[in-house]
């Protein structure tokens, strides 16, 4: 029986013309070769399985002039493992033999691999050699940590920074050793090996060799991946996402529930949804399509469902499940806690659509405004007074001066206006069976109305809500309609406090007393009998309306308040 060698090492490059993905390496120093321009120490960095190890052998090959992969493994090529030789000991060992020339070839190789394990007195014994190193010594050190090298260290090396590998790149590798193999594949598949591997070319000849054993028929497919690999597929966030944008809840809820019995965890399942919301926000530009790393016929249904998806609800989507993701840990509930999150997103279209409807009437009201003022015709003649001042340029000043700028209580009103629109809005959702149950023009009891009144008051103070308590605790009357109870407040809080309330106390009243026509209002009411006088001005004017005399004695002595 033949031994298996797994494809990491029986398709090991052995020139650098064989490297995938780090040309930016292999020619620099293949250059260096050639100009004998080679530095004695060098620092290969960069993620796992990029190709540090490997052309760190190649270099030591070709600069001896060693053609098979037989002859490198000689006397000239040392190999240290930092991980688990790490010690002083270890490292003056090493130096000890750099002493001595090679006995065939022209340099000694010294590869220490993950030199980032060595010890604080094992980089400082290193320290002399590196800098000044016999000529005949060259020094490549390979980490995948390379803020843990300690400064001196870098100092002294040509440093080359490896990256990780491109998912284009892996799957023309994995294609060639599929040929060369006789395997059949589907590039849907590879492309999944090729992101699974997060730009690790060994992890992705790894994953490669598990799909090929698994399967009998020497086939990589798609659907063999994805079981393998434990991947949810596309499918389910085309479907998912679908679901969103039709507000279908139930069917997004079940689709969940099937997700989580396949055994896929509630939080992979929200960063798998973040990760397409963000492909299909990507293909709304015919620009940025190409940072879409998926196959041809993905990529197409990509871009045919970011054409009906808008873009706020990709931007709604991508927040909501961002925040999903970082409260998930922390949630008591994590199924619910997702549930929740796919529930908002099914309402995104009806909340834009709401706003747009609440600013709606402001928006034309202002355009209104321009066109009445675009219409009146007015023309001033810029004729100069006898001082010589431009009348027109006054006329301007006096209509920008008269420009009213809304006060803090007036933007404050608006907001308030605007919270009871979308109260209203939410009541009216809230309650449809309601008006299929009860016609709203049946009358109102006051007895029984005042009765259901202070029975949610007496809630609300056992609860502990003494504000909404004392707004609630006042006598209730109806209004001319005969269906609307007006509340008076004395101060903004109680404002705030009945917006906050309001929705609650209009869905109890109507569900008590059988009316959907029922209605809350509030009103805010200064009372100026209570209100202190500050000024000097103020009180002298107080005292003058109580008593006669005292403006009398004002106005016989010439006494002028200080203002």
């Amino acid at each position: 029986m033949e031994n298996f060698v797994v494809s990491a090492r029986k398709y090991r490059p052995t020139g650098f013309e064989e490297v995938v993905g780090q040309g930016h390496i292999t020619t620099t120093l293949q250059n260096a070769i050639d100009n004998n321009q080679l530095a004695q120490a060098l620092l290969f960095c960069g993620p796992r399985g990029v190709g540090k190890t490997t052309c760190a052998r190649i270099l030591a090959r070709k600069i001896n002039g060693y053609e098979s992969q037989e002859q490198a493994n000689s006397m000239n090529i040392y190999e240290l493992d930092a991980a688990s030789n790490n010690s002083v000991d270890d490292i003056r060992n090493l130096i000890d033999q750099v002493r001595y020339p090679p006995q065939q070839g022209s340099y000694k190789v010294y590869i220490i691999d993950e030199v980032h394990m060595l010890s604080n007195q094992a980089f400082n014994a290193f320290l002399k050699t590196l800098e000044e190193p016999p000529p005949y010594a060259i020094f490549i050190l390979a980490t995948t940590e390379k803020h843990k090298v300690i400064p001196t260290i870098l100092s002294r090396c040509q440093i080359y920074d490896f990256n990780r590998i491109q998912i284009s790149h892996i799957v023309d590798h994995l294609q060639d050793i599929a040929a060369k193999e006789n395997i059949e594949v589907e590039e849907e598949a590879l492309n999944l090996i090729a992101q699974k591997a997060d730009g690790a070319l060994r992890d992705a000849l790894s994953i490669f060799d598990l799909i090929v054993t698994f399967s009998s028929d020497r086939k990589v497919s798609y659907q063999t991946t994805i079981r393998n690999l434990h991947i949810l597929d596309y499918d389910y966030y085309f479907k998912a996402t679908d679901y969103l944008l039709e507000q279908n809840i139930s069917q997004m809820l079940l689709l969940f529930d099937e997700i989580l019995k396949k055994g896929f965890d509630g939080h992979n399942f929200i960063v798998g949804l973040s990760e397409h919301l963000r492909n299909l926000m990507v293909c709304k530009d015919n620009a940025t399509v190409q940072l879409l790393q998926v196959s041809e016929s993905v990529q197409e249904r990509y871009i045919e469902q970011a054409a009906k998806t808008p873009a706020s609800f990709l931007l709604t989507g991508l927040n909501l499940a961002g925040n999903c993701d970082l409260n998930y840990k922390n949630s008591k509930n994590q199924r619910l806690h997702v549930e929740l999150t796919l529930m908002k997103m099914a309402y995104i279209s009806s909340a834009v659509q709401m706003a747009q409807l609440n600013s709606q009437p402001q928006g034309q009201e202002e355009t209104k405004k321009k066109s009445e003022n675009s219409n009146t015709g007015e023309t001033v003649n810029p004729t100069p007074t006898k001082k010589g001042v431009d009348v027109s340029r006054l006329q301007g000043l006096q209509r920008q001066s008269s420009i009213k700028i809304p006060k803090a209580e007036e933007i404050r009103q608006q907001a308030v206006k605007k919270e009871t629109i979308q109260a209203e809005a939410k009541v009216e959702q809230a309650e449809p069976e309601l008006k299929q149950e009860v016609i709203g023009s049946r009358p109102v009891d006051i007895e029984r109305l005042r009765e259901e009144w202070a029975k949610f008051a007496e809630q609300k103070k056992i609860a502990g809500k003494d504000s909404a308590y004392m707004i609630l605790n006042q006598e209730v009357n109806l209004q001319d309609d005969g269906l609307t109870v007006h509340l008076k407040m004395s101060n903004t809080l109680q404002e705030d406090v009945l917006s906050e309330l309001r929705v609650e106390l209009i869905q109890y009243l109507r569900r008590q007393l059988h009316n959907s026509q029922i209605n809350v209002t509030g009103e805010l009411v200064k009372d100026e009998k209570q209100r202190k006088l500050y000024t000097p001005s103020e009180k002298l004017d107080y005292l003058m309306e109580k008593n006669p005399q005292v403006r009398l004695l004002k106005e016989k002595l010439g006494l002028d308040p200080d203002y």
